[in-house]
């Protein structure tokens, strides 16, 4: 599965995902650039989304790092590592948004485009786990 198909799969919404983007999410080829943050939250019903009054389980599991430009699709990260997906956190502003996939459909999912907090995650990103 290309990156592209991945992050497409991904956004379907086949998994319970935060997307944190510095733009709006366009897949289309020729969109410009954008680079998201995909965390991938518990399954279940304690998982954010299912939250009342502010209770429930906001846990990330996975986090991976997308980066889209004029040579396509690019997976910059893709852990699992407690360690490193400590790193992240959900933000509070977290709300629906529409994301275009590459083929034009358009689904609704769960983020922010925030490009301040997606710099600072790229720097959290690219620093070595210990």
């Amino acid at each position: 599965m290309t990156p592209l198909e991945e992050l497409s799969d991904l956004l379907s919404g086949k998994s319970r995902v935060i997307v944190l983007s510095e733009k709006d999410v366009d897949l289309r080829s020729g969109r410009g650039e954008n680079r998201l943050f995909v965390l991938k939250m518990v399954e279940g019903s304690l998982a954010a989304g299912g939250r009342g009054a502010g209770f429930g389980e906001r846990k990330i599991t996975m986090v991976g790092l997308y980066s889209l430009g004029p040579d396509g699709c690019q997976k910059l990260l893709d852990t699992d590592d407690p360690v490193r997906v400590g790193a992240f956190e959900v933000p509070y502003y977290v709300s629906r948004l529409p994301f275009v996939l590459a083929d034009g459909t358009e689904v609704m999912g769960y983020g922010a485009v925030d490009p301040d907090l997606v710099a600072d995650y790229s720097k959290r990103a690219m620093q070595p786990s210990d």
